[in-house]
């Protein structure tokens, strides 16, 4: 039996039609009703589910380290979410690798916080969605401060001030060698060698 042709046109136009966002209500009924279960690892952006990369030991390293700085340098006003969802809008629940938000921001036990002032993201084979999709989301949202844990080129991108247009207008990359101070979150100083070991 041969091989059916490939209808390259009737692909394109399938690909280019409107697809039906997923909500952030929609995106919990699939949880309850277990179409999505806990060992899924995935997130909805922008009405899309996106499937997270798997961590590397670097990965979990440099998130290991990271919370140890921020719960050393940061007092009870203040809520630590590693690895929990963020909801952001209708159409969006990222799961950064870290968030700090005050800590009446993160008291409800129905629903997932929808603010945070420092999100931070450990990057590899994310790097260019944690770029540009999560950058924009999160400076939509009015997320004061995003850092970008650069696992491959060992840099921790800082973006600040973010613009009503889904931009930061404020980015710095700082290399080893270098400190980063977090201007959202008063006494967290991060050594970039120190997440590098």
């Amino acid at each position: 039996m041969g091989a059916v042709p490939v209808d390259r046109d009737a692909l394109a136009a399938l690909a280019a039609e409107p697809r039906r966002r997923i909500t952030v209500v929609d995106y919990h009924r699939m949880i309850e009703a277990g179409i999505l279960g806990e060992d899924d690892r995935v997130e909805l952006l922008e009405g899309v589910i996106v499937e997270m990369s798997p961590q590397s030991e670097r990965h979990a390293q440099a998130i290991q380290r990271l919370t140890r700085i921020l719960f050393r340098s940061l007092g009870e006003e203040y809520a630590i979410r590693p690895q929990l969802p963020l909801t952001f809008g209708e159409n969006s629940e990222p799961e950064p690798d870290l968030a700090v938000l005050r800590a009446q921001d993160a008291r409800s036990d129905q629903e997932h916080p929808t603010r945070a002032l420092l999100v931070i993201e450990v990057a590899g084979e994310s790097l260019r969605k944690d770029r540009a999709v999560k950058s924009n989301l999160y400076a939509r949202f009015g997320v004061p401060e995003y850092w970008v844990v650069n696992l491959v080129e060992r840099t921790i991108e800082v973006h600040r001030d973010p613009g009503a247009d889904g931009h930061y207008r404020a980015t710095t990359t700082a290399t080893v060698g270098d400190y980063v101070e977090a201007t959202s979150v008063p006494g967290v100083r991060v050594a970039v060698a120190e997440l590098f070991g």
